[in-house]
């Protein structure tokens, strides 16, 4: 167990199979990232923070930063409800892996500038 398993085990259950699948998919994108907590989310860091993600009421947020959101914007508008830093992602719906992928790949890129 890690804090975001024991942190996904303690949501409700129906965010679990999306904070599950979000989990697996940013350790399989940031194998050497650290996991911790920060603002009372998940996150991984790679000495600075990469993304965040967490269980809200009516959707998951993700939160990427928003040089990842601002690059990602043509990809967003119109599909997923979102602002500078956060988007929002319904519990209904499978989770857009290659645009999370993008993103990611944006931060990293960031912050190995």
């Amino acid at each position: 167990m890690t804090l975001i398993t024991d942190y996904i085990d303690q949501a409700p259950a129906e965010t679990q199979p999306q904070l599950t699948a979000m989990y697996h998919l940013l350790k399989d994108l940031l194998p050497d990232a650290t996991e911790k907590f920060s603002y009372g989310m998940p996150a991984f860091a790679l000495d600075k923070p990469v993304v965040y993600f967490a269980a809200m009421k009516h959707h998951l947020g993700f939160y990427p930063t928003s040089g990842p959101i601002e690059a990602s914007e043509d990809d967003l508008l119109g599909y997923y409800k979102y602002s500078k830093g956060a988007v929002q992602f319904a519990y209904d719906q499978p989770l857009p892996v290659d645009l999370i992928t993008k993103m990611v790949k944006f931060r990293l890129s960031e912050i190995n500038a």
